[in-house]
């Protein structure tokens, strides 16, 4: 018990520690190299297998077969395929998933749900594989980055029933997967972005209901030097379409600029490209220390 309690310890270091890398990344480029979640991966997935290794062979089995599924997410496997096999790469990963889902169901049939059968940690990952895949999938989470850092962050520490500081309501805890409350508590504090941008507005009394809670005016000449969208002049612009990589992010904003210049356009209306690993980072936080902040405000109320 010794080893999984130290275990644990371990993964919660490393999510803390890894989140905040991630999150400085985040802010400073608006990307986040795939190494930095595959090292922390395969760290959960070790610190995971040690913290679930008391309860014998099947659990551990059973964690690394979910930690597999997981950890496939970063890396590009179906390049490897070639083009004509690669093209069914997202019909394999379906597979995938309803495979690993129906090993747990048998499992569970068979040996139960416990810390000798089906261990709730690897349920619970395997639950945030498929949320952070399907809200990926519907553009909730806009870029791989958010969606690899809310699975890695549910195999280091995929359940957290309690919280380090705050007395928050166990019993829901114990059962609600921990990426759920990172998510929650990251959307909760990123109502302060649009409360910021509304008080920036009303200082520049630039405040409009249409668009003042989610966007601010902008010299022409910072506009290489910001990570924004330009939504006023419409023009053609760097979009969330447009750009994968942050480097051809800021060679778009920069081409804009000359051609928004040249036609004597020296202010634009923008929106943020809010570093939503940055939030998530936050919302870690929030999580190992009071638990799911929204769910304990719902409850009280």
């Amino acid at each position: 018990m010794e080893a999984a309690a130290a275990a644990m310890d371990v993964a919660v270091g490393t999510l803390v520690v890894g989140f905040a890398v991630a999150a400085v990344a985040d802010v400073r480029t608006r990307e986040v190299s795939d190494r930095l979640w595959q090292l922390l991966g395969a760290i959960g997935l070790v610190t995971g297998a040690v913290a679930l290794a008391p309860g014998g062979l099947v659990p551990v089995v059973l964690w690394l077969i979910v930690g597999a599924l997981t950890l496939q997410h970063l890396v590009g496997w179906d390049a490897w395929l070639g083009p004509r096999i690669g093209e069914l790469a997202d019909w394999l990963e379906l597979v995938a998933y309803l495979v690993v889902g129906a090993l747990l169901g048998g499992a569970g049939a068979r040996f139960g749900i416990g810390p000798s059968g089906v261990p709730w940690a690897a349920i619970a990952l395997y639950a945030t594989v498929i949320l952070a895949r399907g809200l990926f999938e519907l553009g909730v989470l806009y870029g791989g980055a958010d969606a690899k850092a809310l699975m890695i962050a549910g195999l280091l520490v995929p359940v957290f029933a309690t919280p380090l500081l705050y007395a928050a309501p166990v019993a829901t805890l114990a059962y609600l997967p921990f990426p759920v409350s990172l998510l929650t508590n990251a959307a909760l504090f990123s109502l302060v972005v649009p409360a910021a941008l509304a008080i920036r507005n009303a200082r520049r009394r630039e405040l409009t209901l249409a668009s003042g809670f989610t966007g601010y005016s902008l010299p022409v000449r910072d506009l290489p030097h910001r990570y924004v969208w330009v939504k006023d002049p419409a023009v053609p612009g760097p979009t969330r379409d447009d750009a994968e990589t942050s480097a051809e992010d800021d060679r778009l904003r920069a081409d804009l600029a000359r051609d928004l210049t040249a036609r004597g356009i020296d202010r634009v209306w923008v929106t943020p490209q809010l570093p939503f690993i940055a939030v998530m980072a936050v919302g870690a936080i929030a999580a190992l220390l009071a638990g799911n902040v929204l769910l304990d405000l719902m409850l009280r109320v």
